[in-house]
């Protein structure tokens, strides 16, 4: 039995209006949720309130919230030291290093560099990229999110207002339409996969007339896009989009800042696809909500010298910590977990979209799982009213979901959900479905 909640309550809206107050307008809120404290898939707010947590803070709470071992490797390591700086050297920086190194996506040694967030691996990735292939063009997508500083601006492509008021951005940077296979945009050749259509696209057109293939450093691309939709590529095109960076030099640049760290069932979402890229951008789900990020590089690529790039936090001590506790995590158990509740949730939600005419498509991998809502299943065309009043009556229901792209929800819990979770989740998320399309269907009075 699926019941209503009283929300927000009198605690959270007290604190909501204090909020008003004091924190910045810019700050996206999706609806009136005020944490107290959460164990693993769950949370509960100020008023004590219980909800199921399948946005695990934007896909960052890989372990759930607090593991009694990402816990205790803090704890261990704020009594010994908090700081040091990049300027000298710790221990659990370079075990961290070591560990990035065996997980890379990609057979050479791999060299890393520490960052604070996802947009600070992004501008590390952008930065090595000019230095070492001493070119300055980039190529990315349409619907991608890289973040909001003004190098990741410029290749976040998935709504115009992050750049609304921002202008000019960063120049060198030329987009192209993602190879999504649900609402493909290019017209290929008969026979040719979606995914080569679209690397042709950038061979004929873009290097083709706009800029010259030795003047592009990089390709930045997400193996699957988050913000822009959970879309995963149409077949065939990391494999033709490896051959072309290949053929001219260019490195391939992976944003993995949501799709990486087990999210997907392996370590890197780009495994998925057979191709190894020449640079990961990491973050959210790797310290379990302690902020870090990575660049991580083939060795021989990093070939900055001392002082080109640098941070005061890169590499703190706790975070590095949390980092280590949430790797062997992952390794020892979530992984497993991902692609087999994943599997669960995939099977459970193409039931739930067989029983509704609003849900499109489900796609995914693993524990990155995106539902699409439509008006319309013969012209696909994306209804973002009924997605958010989806969004809406699941947290009145105790169930915490994050809308991403035109109209879908994104399924992505932690990675130590259990089935029962899922199917506790699940059945709150079919409820508001029925509901949200019984609004829809009911005429105005």
């Amino acid at each position: 039995m699926v019941t209503t909640l009283k929300l927000p309550g009198p605690v959270a809206r007290s604190i909501i209006e204090r909020d008003r107050a004091v924190i910045s307008a810019s700050y996206p809120r999706a609806y009136p949720f005020v944490m107290d404290h959460g164990k693993g898939c769950e949370v509960w707010d100020v008023d004590g309130n219980r909800f199921l947590d399948f946005a695990a803070g934007i896909a960052v709470v890989s372990t759930g919230h607090s593991h009694p071992k990402v816990v205790k490797a803090i704890q261990d390591q704020a009594e010994r030291f908090i700081h040091i700086s990049s300027d000298y050297y710790h221990e659990k920086w370079v075990q961290l290093g070591e560990r990035l190194h065996q997980i890379a996506p990609f057979e050479e040694p791999a060299s890393s560099f520490m960052t604070n967030s996802g947009t600070e691996s992004v501008e590390a990735a952008i930065k090595l990229a000019r230095y070492h292939t001493g070119r300055s063009q980039f190529i990315g997508f349409l619907g991608g999110f890289h973040g909001r500083t003004m190098g990741a601006l410029a290749f976040t492509a998935s709504k115009n207002h992050y750049h609304k008021g921002f202008f000019p951005l960063m120049n060198g940077v030329v987009h192209v339409p993602f190879p999504d296979p649900y609402h493909p945009f290019l017209l290929g050749k008969p026979g040719e996969p979606y995914g080569e259509t679209v690397v042709r696209y950038i061979e004929e057109q873009v290097l083709g007339k706009v800029i010259p293939a030795d003047e592009v450093a990089g390709v930045l691309v997400e193996p699957v896009q988050g913000e822009g939709g959970y879309i995963v590529p149409a077949e065939g095109f990391f494999p033709a989009l490896r051959e072309l960076c290949d053929r001219h030099g260019i490195l391939l640049i992976v944003d993995e800042v949501q799709s990486g760290m087990g999210r997907t069932g392996k370590w890197w979402a780009i495994e998925n696809f057979g191709v190894e890229p020449d640079i990961v951008c990491a973050a959210k789900g790797i310290a379990s909500g302690v902020p870090l990020g990575a660049m991580v590089a083939r060795r021989r690529i990093m070939n900055w010298p001392k002082g080109s790039h640098g941070n005061t936090y890169g590499g703190n001590p706790l975070a590095c910590a949390a980092a280590l506790a949430t790797i062997e995590l992952i390794e020892e158990n979530y992984l497993e977990n991902a692609t087999r509740v994943g599997a669960l949730a995939r099977e459970r939600l193409e039931a739930i979209s067989a029983r509704h005419p609003s849900i499109g498509q489900v796609r995914g991998l693993g524990l990155m799982l995106g539902v699409e809502f439509v008006k319309d299943l013969q012209t696909r065309e994306p209804d973002e009213h009924l997605r958010d009043q989806v969004v809406d009556l699941a947290f009145e229901r105790g169930l915490l979901l994050l809308g991403c792209g035109k109209s879908v929800v994104r399924i992505s819990p932690p990675l130590c959900v259990s089935a029962a979770e899922i199917e506790e989740g699940l059945e709150i998320f079919e409820e508001a479905v029925r509901l949200a399309e019984e609004y829809v269907r009911t005429p105005a009075a």
